[in-house]
């Protein structure tokens, strides 16, 4: 059994935490040690106020290739369930993790550094804004295995990010699609050679470092809650309360501010 952690947790600036899926050697796919330690992680960022932005992705070739075939272990707590109790645990303990990314404060910047297949994507579908290297692969993937295609929240984000159309015939296949069509079909903002992608992530979160902590993630917690909102009328009302909110803070001065003088803004999240 290797003796290094299934996640690397790295802090490269203030306000950033990057969370580096880590069993290369099995392109960092999901067991029970590995989906553990990202719950902690996320627990703890939900107390995280420091915390801005966070970056998902994987050591080695891989992004994460999905549920570890060769077994994912047990969870604690779960030894004396029955198999069928064993088995829904162990469906929640993955599925939780992409409701946690939702829920979350933070943007979530998915750096895909290879292949994301299965569990894999739904990680991906559940961050904020998907960057990835043109050796990126993807695939739903679960029915390739004798499951139902709809697994970890795929069957919800994958329509609303691509459509419906796409979304049922991926799903449906579980056929393999590269960083072209990915592009092409918008589940990515963008695809860069291997090399550049820390170069394009490193961009992407200076942008987001411009807005001011309060109104990023309203902005985030907004942008989600409209797919779900039934109604364009309840949308407006919902973003009325988020302006209102934002211009009470004094980082909405400070940003106003700055933005007429042509400066850096100096944000202190009150």
């Amino acid at each position: 059994m290797s003796s290094n952690p299934p996640l690397i947790v790295e802090r490269p600036r203030e306000g950033i935490v990057v969370l580096r899926l880590n069993r290369p050697d099995q392109l960092n796919a999901m067991n029970s040690q590995l989906i553990e330690a990202l719950h902690v992680e996320l627990d703890l960022l939900s107390r995280d106020t420091s915390c801005r932005t966070v970056v998902l992705t994987g050591s080695g070739r891989g992004f994460c290739a999905g549920l570890d075939l060769g077994g994912y272990g047990t969870i604690p707590g779960t030894e004396e369930l029955g198999p069928v109790q064993t088995t829904l645990a162990t469906q929640n303990h993955i599925a939780s993790l992409v409701q946690k990314i939702r829920r979350l404060p933070q943007v979530f910047i998915a750096a895909v550094n290879g292949a994301a297949a299965g569990g894999g994507l739904a990680l991906v579908c559940a961050c904020d804004i998907r960057l990835a290297t043109e050796s990126a692969i993807f695939a739903v993937s679960f029915i390739r295995v004798g499951f139902s295609g709809c697994d970890i929240g795929v069957s919800w984000l994958l329509p609303r990010i691509v459509g419906a159309g796409r979304a049922h015939e991926l799903m449906l296949t579980g056929r393999r699609f590269g960083s072209d069509e990915a592009l092409r079909i918008g589940l990515l903002a963008d695809v860069v050679e291997p090399e550049k992608l820390q170069e394009r992530v490193d961009a992407t979160i200076d942008s987001l470092l411009e807005a001011a902590p309060m109104s990023l993630a309203l902005t985030k917690r907004g942008m989600w809650l409209s797919l779900e909102i039934p109604s364009f009328d309840t949308a407006v009302e919902m973003e009325n309360r988020q302006q209102v909110l934002t211009s009470a803070t004094d980082d909405q001065g400070e940003a106003m501010s700055a933005f007429i003088e042509r400066r850096t803004a100096e944000f202190r999240n009150h």
